[in-house]
């Protein structure tokens, strides 16, 4: 099997080798069985590709071209630092027809904006990391984002959240392709877990605007002061000077979600604070997070994150 790995210019080094770690070691598994290898791996870029300066550039060859990717059974796309751009037109085209020959397809966290620029989720369900999962929903309303999986399969196309959901999807392809065997072989020798349960919400933290023009940025900021207090719509709207229905709406266009949605979120990522960083009691916890009791804080808290405060906590208690 051929596993083509988009390399684009600026393109995140660890994504970039994720496949070829993960199929690659898949093959190491088989070998121990006398097995011969399954899997072929292919970084297909231009002359070259270099990584981001922020991660450590380098610059890596390689002898197949982007257009050698169309001739791959998964081709795989690395996220790039200069995801929000356009990218390059070739790259869509040899996309499309990887497509078109039978491939299947998948992303790497932000990489799911190239596969998005090229039409192949449109009308899917996708998801990429939780920070600009509302962004890609934004620029792309055709496709349908989930932004709490770790990773989606529609079709044969496959996208995932964050660096360490790459690892999630490439485990689940050698899983669907031969088996749970190797798949927890190959996890075994990656010291990684062959299925994670739950999502990306464990993680997650509000997504603020951050651009000081935005029109709905001082009243974010308010509400992010006054978290703590029994704030309500028309609290809100009163500050934004505008009326509760107008708020509503120029929320939902704006950050995709409400008001008060929004205020939750932003209690929660509080609660969240305090559980990784101290031993407060839960009643305290809830009462320093804007909550009114600890039965609020906890329901509140399993809606938006998964899990029980007191099991969120436990992941933390030996570090405080």
């Amino acid at each position: 099997m051929i596993i083509a790995v988009l390399g684009c210019d600026q393109v995140l080094g660890f994504e970039l080798m994720t496949p070829g770690q993960v199929f690659g070691m898949a093959n190491v598994a088989l070998a121990e069985t006398s097995a011969d290898p399954r899997y072929d791996v292919r970084i297909c870029a231009h002359d070259g590709v270099s990584t981001t300066l922020e991660w450590g550039a380098v610059e890596i060859r390689s002898p197949y071209d982007v257009e050698d990717a169309i001739a791959a059974d998964v081709v795989i796309v690395p996220g790039r630092r200069d995801f929000l751009t356009p990218p390059d037109r070739q790259v869509l085209d040899v996309l499309r027809a990887a497509h078109d020959a039978g491939a299947r397809i998948g992303s790497i966290c932000v990489g799911a904006f190239t596969l998005a620029a090229s039409g192949l989720l449109d009308g899917r369900r996708a998801t990429t990391h939780w920070q600009w999962a509302g962004e890609l929903a934004r620029r792309h309303p055709r496709v349908d984002v989930d932004a709490a999986a770790m990773f989606v399969e529609d079709g044969r196309v496959l996208t995932s959240a964050g660096v360490a959901a790459g690892l999630d999807l490439c485990l689940h392809l050698i899983r669907q392709d031969a088996g749970a065997d190797l798949a927890g072989r190959t996890a075994r020798r990656l010291v990684l877990p062959s299925w994670r349960d739950g999502g990306q919400a464990p993680y997650a933290e509000t997504v603020l605007p951050e651009d000081d023009s935005h029109s709905l940025q001082s009243t974010v900021r308010w509400m992010e002061e006054h978290a703590l207090e029994p704030l309500d719509l028309r609290a809100i709207a009163d500050h934004a000077a505008t009326s509760v229905r107008s708020l509503n709406r120029h929320f939902r266009q704006r950050l995709g979600t409400t008001p008060l949605q929004l205020l939750l979120q932003m209690r929660v990522d509080r609660a969240r604070r305090l559980l990784e960083s101290t031993r407060l009691p839960m009643d305290l916890v809830a009462e320093q997070s804007g909550f009114a009791s600890h039965a609020s804080l906890r329901y509140h808290f399993v809606r938006i994150v998964g899990v029980p405060p007191h099991q969120y906590r436990s992941s933390y208690v030996a570090r405080v």
